[in-house]
């Protein structure tokens, strides 16, 4: 018996210590930026609803996350326990990131801070976070109607010298930092690095890992109201007021933009600017390509500011590269070999005359 009770205190001392333990994000002082979540809701629901728990501002952020058509109804059905990637603002002080004040979660009947925490955000975040952020005297006592800020968890920090996207993955029971790391489009030790762990025994499910998402390379200039546009593989955004639609794929790792053709009730000025760049006396639209004898060009998105859509052009050669040098090298050889052959030949006529 004493045995026995020997292991269920150290049970009981070990789920205290990954209820209270709470993973977080390493972040830069001052850094804002977008990020991403990985929710996966315990119960089904819809993408409206999901968009309103988390305040997230734009539908369309949402839609593009997760590579959804623009045509999307809210009413979208989202089953149980599938994941979705939802856009949070991130901010930075002491050296970690968390979401700017949002979500704001209105506590409901029967609720607890554990079952707000593990439950209603899936496990984003632990609930100790939530008493420390909210400033909560007592954890036993929250009153329906009361607002909560959610903090979940984020970084704005760069990877290897480059900008990425941030986000946040809850670890699945029997996971390895490699599965993760191929899934993602990354390697173990930048996951490893960033999650301050040292080998795969300190992964541990139902935590949140921060996973660097890399985005596409764009022509996107320092001044513009939405620099840097950081949009990861297999998603999109939408920017410019709403009047561009810029998508990111891994074949190239170009970011590629066009005019979004949302209705224009929904961009910021009503009637979207014009998007044009100018080659040869011709006028091309954002994402349409040039070809001038072996050179091309493409429109692409460059920013924009309060009046103005920006586009540059710039110039990719498609012209055939010159022969490497190595073939004169074989041609010279033959004429060596015709020569000696041509004098044996005169040599052994000459011979038998």
């Amino acid at each position: 018996m004493g045995f026995a009770r020997f292991l269920l205190i150290l049970l009981l001392l070990s789920l205290l210590t990954t209820t209270s333990t709470a993973q977080t994000f390493k972040c830069s002082p001052s850094a804002t930026c977008s990020a991403l979540v990985g929710y996966a809701p315990y119960n089904a629901t819809t993408l409206s609803e999901i968009q309103s728990q988390f305040n997230v501002k734009k539908f369309h952020s949402l839609l593009g996350a997760n590579n959804l058509p623009l045509s999307t109804p809210r009413t979208y059905p989202i089953q149980s326990k599938q994941t979705v990637k939802v856009p949070i603002p991130c901010i930075c002080y002491n050296n970690t990131g968390v979401s700017n004040k949002v979500p704001i979660y209105t506590v409901k009947k029967d609720d607890g801070l554990y079952l707000i925490a593990s439950t209603v955000f899936s496990g984003l975040l632990k609930y100790p976070q939530i008493v420390t952020a909210n400033k909560i005297a007592d954890e036993n006592k929250i009153d329906i109607g009361q607002k909560l800020w959610i903090p979940l968890p984020c970084s704005c920090d760069e990877v290897g010298g480059e900008k990425v996207v941030h986000y946040a993955h809850v670890v699945e029971a029997g996971s390895t930092v490699e599965e993760i790391a191929q899934r993602f489009g990354t390697d173990s030790r930048t996951l490893l690095s960033i999650n301050g762990m040292a080998n795969d025994s300190q992964l541990m499910a139902d935590q949140p890992l921060d996973v660097p998402l890399k985005a596409c390379n764009s022509s996107i200039e320092r001044n513009s109201l939405d620099y840097p546009l950081l949009v990861p593989n297999g998603s999109y955004a939408i920017t410019a007021g709403a009047c561009v639609k810029c998508n990111c794929d891994s074949t190239d790792w170009t970011l590629q933009c066009k005019p979004s053709q949302l209705n224009t009730t929904i961009s910021n000025w009503g009637t979207c600017p014009s998007m044009q760049c100018e080659a040869s006396g011709s006028l091309y639209n954002i994402g349409n390509t040039t070809s001038s004898n072996c050179n091309r060009s493409t429109c692409a998105y460059a920013g924009y500011n309060t009046t103005t859509i920006l586009t540059s052009l710039p110039l990719e050669s498609t012209c055939p590269t010159s022969a490497p040098s190595g073939n004169n090298s074989s041609k010279i050889d033959s004429n060596w070999n015709f020569l000696f052959i041509s004098v044996f030949s005169l040599l052994l006529c000459f011979y038998l005359s």
